[in-house]
């Protein structure tokens, strides 16, 4: 298994609920065939620029162990929740 980590940008209007369950649902998904590491919730921040008309978001960042074949998951998922404003998954190198 390799070493990842993700980070989720949730849109600021999203419900605290909403947010759990969907972040929930993501954190599934590594569990599968993985093992998360650490959760870093960074919690609302500024953004650099507006995107969709929004100034901050809610960011989680995510360090875990997975199969290459669970990112394609992840990233799929992610891209459909429409909680979810952006995320980028990066392997981190031993």
């Amino acid at each position: 298994m390799k070493k990842y980590e993700v980070t989720f940008m949730f849109y600021p209007n999203v419900e605290e609920e909403k947010r759990t369950k969907n972040f929930d649902r993501l954190k599934g998904i590594i569990e599968e065939n993985g093992k998360i590491l650490n959760i870093d919730e960074w919690g609302m921040r500024k953004l650099a620029y507006d995107i969709e008309y929004n100034k901050e978001a809610y960011y989680t960042l995510v360090e875990f162990e997975a199969d290459p074949q669970s990112i394609k998951e992840l990233d799929r998922v992610a891209k459909i929740l429409d909680s979810v404003m952006r995320h980028m998954v990066i392997a981190i190198e031993n």
